[in-house]
């Protein structure tokens, strides 16, 4: 017989245990389970005339069944998902964000890829956990960075890859890829294998960056579409582009002696462009000047052959007047612009006196241009 029944049992009256006074109760008593039960047993009993077992209480149960069964089909669309509805396994449409409504299970399931963010691919580098620096660090992979160049030099080449989800391809996304992630990658270091292998090393160094994204870009678009992958390629970015770490302190050096030998190109080309058209000017004046002073001096000839000619006609005509008068005309032009001192030495003259600085009683002046000087004492 159980010890409630006898009255605390051989130890003493009460609900006791065989060793003392049993445990106390501590706070409220959780509710008994068997007594929920009961009681909404006997609620559902009101509720349904007749029992759980009668025609209306297994409707009830039926239509309440259906109903949530009904509820179900409710799901919810995120932001950056697409909602991509199934009818027994077939793609049937795809819904946008929101509160949306599809059959219920088994008949229509639903998928909820995030279709409408952009996902971004490093290539040639990963990102790691550094507890030193309390961040992420950049850890160089250079089995996927390492590429050949067009003219047999190595390029060390890290870039990233910017792709999303095709809104009308979310079928194609999910059913004709096995692994978006790794197909992308894997024809995104393909496309940029390919491209660096048809270019030479200096135009990728420099200023060729923008062709070789564009052309990475539109190659890996290209393979994809043709994989029926349902992925659009955003953006590729080219963050490193460096020869590999054996050889970059050579590399510097070639480059630095490069753009010095281009600079010094620049400074001789400047100064000849400013030297030669100098040259030219200076050349084109000379030959001016020549050419002003032939035709001078061809004109100058002809007017002087035209003036002795009408001189000699004169000349034919009257001998003495003319020679007197050319002789006059000479001597006129001869001293005019000499200093001269007329001096009379005739019997009615006084002598020369012993010295006479006859030099200072004129004015000096310098000889005119193309006349001769002569003594101005006679």
């Amino acid at each position: 017989m159980p010890w409630k029944n006898q009255g605390g049992g051989p130890w003493g009256s009460g609900p006791k245990g065989p060793w003392g006074t049993g445990p106390q109760p501590v706070g409220p008593r959780p509710p008994d389970l068997e007594d929920l039960l009961r009681r909404s047993q006997d609620r559902l009993q009101q509720i349904m005339p007749g029992g759980y077992f009668s025609g209306i209480g297994i409707t009830l149960i039926i239509l309440l069944i259906i109903a949530f069964w009904l509820l179900s089909g409710f799901f919810r669309v995120q932001s950056e998902e697409l909602g991509v509805v199934l009818r027994f396994g077939k793609h049937v449409r795809t819904v946008q964000p929101g509160l949306n409504y599809h059959l219920p299970y088994p008949i229509e399931t639903v998928l909820l890829p995030k279709a409408l963010r952009v996902s971004t691919i490093s290539i040639g580098m990963t990102l790691i956990d550094d507890p030193a620096r309390r961040g992420r660090s950049i850890r160089d992979v250079p089995e996927e960075s390492l590429m050949l160049t067009g003219d047999e030099n190595i390029v060390d080449v890290d870039f990233t890859v910017l792709w999303r989800i095709k809104p009308d391809g979310v079928g194609d996304f999910l059913f004709n890829i096995q692994n978006p992630e790794g197909t992308v990658k894997a024809v995104a270091e393909s496309a940029m294998r390919e491209v660096i292998g048809r270019s030479q090393i200096q135009p990728i160094l420099t200023g060729a960056r923008n062709v070789t994204e564009q052309g990475v870009q539109e190659l890996i678009q290209k393979t994809l579409d043709s994989y029926g992958a349902g992925i659009v390629i955003s953006q590729v970015q080219m963050q490193k582009v460096d020869p590999p770490a054996q050889v970059i302190d050579a590399f510097r050096d070639v480059q630095a002696a490069r753009a010095n030998l281009e600079q010094l190109q620049n400074e001789a080309q400047t100064y000849a462009n400013q030297v030669v058209p100098q040259a030219r000017g200076r050349a084109a004046q000379i030959l001016q000047a020549a050419e002003g002073y032939r035709e001078q001096t061809v004109a100058e000839a002809k007017g002087q052959s035209s003036r002795f000619l009408k001189v000699y006609e004169e000349y034919k005509k009257a001998p003495d007047v003319t020679r007197e008068r050319i002789y006059l005309e000479t001597m006129e032009r001869v001293l005019g612009g000499a200093d001269k001192l007329v001096y009379d030495g005739g019997p009615s003259g006084q002598g020369v006196v012993p010295y006479l600085p006859l030099g200072e009683l004129t004015t000096k002046r310098p000889p005119t241009t193309g006349q001769q000087s002569s003594g101005g004492t006679r």
